[in-house]
């Protein structure tokens, strides 16, 4: 069998020499090229089983590079090289379907280690876990791309920004995040910023002194001090009023805070990990979110896809979810029909993986016998299945009697998610009988 070929795409000529020798060294047969048009040719001419490149290149961008791989040899990882600090520039390129990136200067164990596990098989795995942390499931290439990024920032102290919709897993990125830093044996603090009252949210992230208003009859350490040498996820950041937002956009600038009615100045030895499924960017444009602070979080950016568009995994999540429920609720283990997997993945689920754990739950409780079929699971899903938004909404508070934390269970959306959408359409009122 021969060794893997590999198409090395760099301009400077020296380091395009340094590469070509060392992969050349391991045992792998290399093409190069010094521009992305001779590399859009090599593609054309030869088959390649991973393909490594520049992004900066005299003409052509390493996109270009990147797009052509995808679209003619779409089973070949692209790997993109990176100058150091331009790491957003990888991200995007991420995004477009590059399986990795590489900060210059390129340190080649580095290299070795990334190209070995590329053409090793890793497209494999089914699953990410790490130790001390949760397992998450997926194979699709957008989640495999965000578990990438997620390993190589965890090694870092960077912000993180986890984006995608209500149900999409941040938590548990943000968790694994944790568990795979430094800071891992370190506490992790978790902050629903949509479950918090504004009047509240400053003390509850900085906390107080001793009389710091009315019945603060002892000192109360905030969030940060309670994250100290660990990490904190401010979830659902986009809900966090504008004047905390400034006090927080101290803490990522200065590494410092005060208690509220304090004088003594703090230090934040934290690691802040920041989720929403919210557009932060449109809020800024708005006006409602800080345009410094967002610029501040930003920093490494990771988006989760929503589940309707990785079916492909919902196999595998589903078996998952099912385990995990039976375990947890004491229920004999039951698997899934191919009719039942085949509805499941021709659902859109508004509400992402927690909708389907809802779902999935509640089909475990009411079925019977070792197998969930179709037809168990197309009653449940009937409720919520080719309506509107607006009705989707109706029908489960009605379900839900008017109680809206129960109404945004059933949805798999936050409670904050479900006020905004009642809001949007004018249902404040509904059901009268609870209002």
């Amino acid at each position: 069998m021969s060794s893997p070929r590999i198409l090395v795409v760099e301009d400077r000529e020296s380091l395009r020499l340094m590469l070509e020798r060392a992969l050349l060294r391991e045992g792998y047969q290399v093409v190069t090229a010094a521009s992305a048009e001779k590399a859009v040719q090599r593609l054309e001419d030869n088959e390649f089983q991973l393909v490594l490149t520049d992004l900066k290149l005299p003409g052509l961008s390493g996109i270009e590079v990147l797009k052509a791989s995808r679209e003619r040899q779409p089973q070949a990882p692209v790997v993109v090289l990176t100058a150091y600090g331009t790491v957003h520039t990888a991200v995007e390129a991420m995004k477009l379907g590059a399986a990795d990136f590489l900060e210059k200067p390129v340190e080649i164990d580095d290299l070795f280690q990334l190209v070995g596990s590329l053409l090793g098989g890793d497209a494999e795995k089914t699953a990410f876990s790490v130790d001390g942390g949760p397992t998450i499931i997926g194979n699709h290439p957008k989640m495999r791309a965000a578990f990438r990024l997620l390993e190589r920032v965890a090694r870092t102290d960077s912000t993180v920004l986890l984006t995608g919709e209500s149900g999409t897993g941040k938590e548990l990125f943000a968790h694994a995040l944790h568990a795979l830093s430094r800071r891992g044996q370190g506490p992790f603090v978790a902050v629903n910023c949509a479950a918090i009252p504004e009047t509240l949210m400053e003390n509850e992230l900085f906390g107080h002194e001793r009389g710091a208003f009315t019945g603060a009859h002892r000192r109360q350490q905030g969030r940060f001090e309670m994250a100290k040498s660990g990490s904190l996820l401010l979830d659902e950041i986009g809900e966090l009023p504008l004047a905390v937002q400034s006090k927080v956009l101290r803490v990522l600038e200065e590494r410092t805070f005060e208690r509220v009615g304090g004088g003594e100045t703090l230090t934040a030895d934290v690691r802040l990990v920041a989720a929403t499924n919210r557009d932060l960017e449109a809020m800024v444009a708005a006006g409602e979110f800080r345009e410094d602070l967002y610029y501040r979080l930003e920093v490494f950016p990771i988006e989760l896809p929503p589940l309707r568009e990785r079916r492909s995994d919902i196999p595998l999540l589903a078996q998952h979810l099912l385990d995990r429920i039976a375990q947890r609720q004491g229920l004999v283990r039951r698997s899934l029909t191919e009719a039942a997997l085949s509805l499941l993945q021709r659902y859109e689920w508004p509400g992402n993986v927690r909708q389907l754990a809802n779902i999935l739950e509640r089909a475990m409780i009411v079925g019977e016998g070792p197998r969930l079929d179709a037809a168990e699971l197309k009653q449940l899903l009937s409720n919520l299945g080719g309506k509107s938004d607006r009705q989707m909404i109706c029908d489960a508070l009605i379900e839900a009697e008017g109680d809206r934390h129960k109404a945004a269970e059933i949805l798999g959306i936050s409670y904050r998610t479900l006020q905004r959408r009642v809001k949007e359409h004018d249902l404040g009122g509904f059901p009268e009988y609870r209002e």
